[in-house]
């Protein structure tokens, strides 16, 4: 069994999965519209919806990120689509190398909230917001760290 970040979005998927492609340097994105299904009579989709992505996996470094567009009648049921700070993405045991160049990617367009740096806990640390609103926390040694504290 595996758990991984999976970022839904407001119709800008298609977007995202480009900027995170180039930022997360993938080795393989795959992406399906909503559009490739037949039509529910009951429930027809607009053109711009069929154009929505319904489900996207960017592999990278081992690694598994998916996402999807929200359509417009699911949020009807599940509230608006809205950028948080309950959930974030922590990329850990990187080397330092591996950090600077995935921080700077990801920062374009975004903010960063504490630079990438040297701490007591960890050789480069640093967190962001993306341009898409996800916050993304930087830690090279995270399971050094947690594992000096194992009892």
């Amino acid at each position: 069994m595996k758990t991984i970040a999976y970022l839904q979005l407001n119709g800008n998927a298609a977007e995202a999965l480009s900027f995170y492609k180039n930022a997360l340097q993938a080795t393989d994105v795959t992406e399906v519209r909503f559009g490739a299904f037949g039509q529910d009579p009951n429930y027809p989709l607009s053109e711009t919806e069929q154009e929505m992505v319904m489900e996207a996996r960017i592999e990278f470094s081992g690694n598994v990120l998916m996402l999807s567009d929200v359509l417009p009648s699911m949020q009807a049921v599940t509230g608006p689509v809205t950028s948080g700070n309950t959930v974030l993405i922590s990329v850990i045991d990187a080397e330092p190398t591996v950090n600077e160049q995935l921080f700077t990617n990801l920062s374009e367009g975004g903010a960063v909230i504490m630079p990438l740096a040297s701490m007591p806990w960890s050789a480069s640390f640093g967190m962001l917001i993306d341009s898409f609103g996800v916050t993304w926390k930087f830690n090279s040694d995270a399971s050094k760290f947690l594992n000096g504290f194992n009892a």
